[in-house]
């Protein structure tokens, strides 16, 4: 990694946090930290499962419990099992957490318009334009892509919501059935591979592999989240396939598409995918790409 953009990234974390007052023991002027006031925010008016709560906010059980107690000192929430499922542990805002909430809502704004207010008009449209861009860029950077068990529930997730925009897209809908297989078998080490994407541990897209030998490995389930779209996941998950497959020792890579999918074909297209001659008979596609692969080089 260059060492400069570290610095460059090392100086920004450093304005930041100090810009929105994340060093001060009083987040907001208020008697707490900035923790404790995200918890009391992201908790919300209905309340909120503690499981979702720190998958959320990327916090381990041990901390978020510390924080939790420091509110429930303060009367600002209760933690109880849930009524619908006595496993699961729900944490409310008081009626003293919700006018605590309300309050800092009110100072976040006024906050934000300090941080404005000095601002020209197109340095103020710069710096939100800017801030979006960030958000967006630390979203991507935040999703993690691993191999997993396609009986694995976020496996099973993806694989569902991939079959689902297949057949709300298609003219004809979908069946799996009817299309060329792709059973959990097939996509299990070592006749293939199923790659699942997660942000903040929920699955947001999914890309697998089916290996032939000394034949082209084929790509299958390429699926990524609408929540998740625009972060370049699609072309991160299509990359990582090609290392993977490269690696196993394919030489080259295939795939079949459907018209429809017009974000899909250009994502192909864009990263070097040719359009081939049909080499397969699946029914819904209109499409079929290659692509050579480099061989990995070697360690040593």
């Amino acid at each position: 990694m260059d060492a400069s953009l570290v610095r460059r990234v090392r100086r920004f974390n450093r304005t930041v946090t100090q810009r929105i007052g994340a060093l001060d023991d009083a987040f907001l002027a208020r008697a707490r930290p900035l923790g404790q006031a995200r918890l009391l925010w992201e908790a919300g008016p209905d309340g909120c499962d503690l499981r979702s709560l720190r998958a959320r906010l990327d916090l381990d059980s041990g901390y978020l419990s510390r924080l939790l107690r420091a509110l429930e000192a303060d009367g600002l929430v209760t933690v109880e099992a849930s009524p619908a499922d006595g496993r699961v542990r729900t944490v409310r805002l008081t009626e003293a957490g919700r006018a605590e909430r309300a309050e800092l809502d009110r100072l976040s704004d006024e906050q934000a318009t300090a941080i404005l207010r000095p601002l020209a008009d197109g340095q103020r449209d710069r710096l939100v334009a800017a801030m979006a861009e960030v958000e967006r860029l630390l979203s991507a950077s935040a999703i993690e892509v691993a191999a997993l068990d396609p009986r694995h529930p976020h496996a099973r997730h993806c694989i569902a919501a991939y079959y689902e925009e297949l057949g709300r897209r298609f003219d004809a809908g979908f069946d799996p059935a009817l299309s060329i297989s792709a059973a959990d078998e097939e996509l299990t080490p070592p006749a293939g591979v199923l790659l699942v994407a997660t942000l903040h541990h929920e699955p947001v897209g999914c890309g697998a592999l089916k290996f032939h030998g000394d034949a082209p490995a084929e790509v299958k389930r390429m699926w990524v989240s609408p929540a998740a779209r625009g972060l370049g996941l699609g072309r991160r998950l299509l990359s990582e396939l090609e290392t993977t497959a490269a690696t196993a020792g394919a030489r080259a890579l295939r795939l079949e598409t459907n018209a429809s999918l017009t974000e899909a074909i250009a994502l192909y297209r864009s990263a070097g995918f040719e359009e081939v001659a049909p080499f397969n008979a699946e029914p819904y596609a209109h499409h079929w790409f290659e692509k050579r692969l480099t061989a990995p080089r070697s360690g040593g």
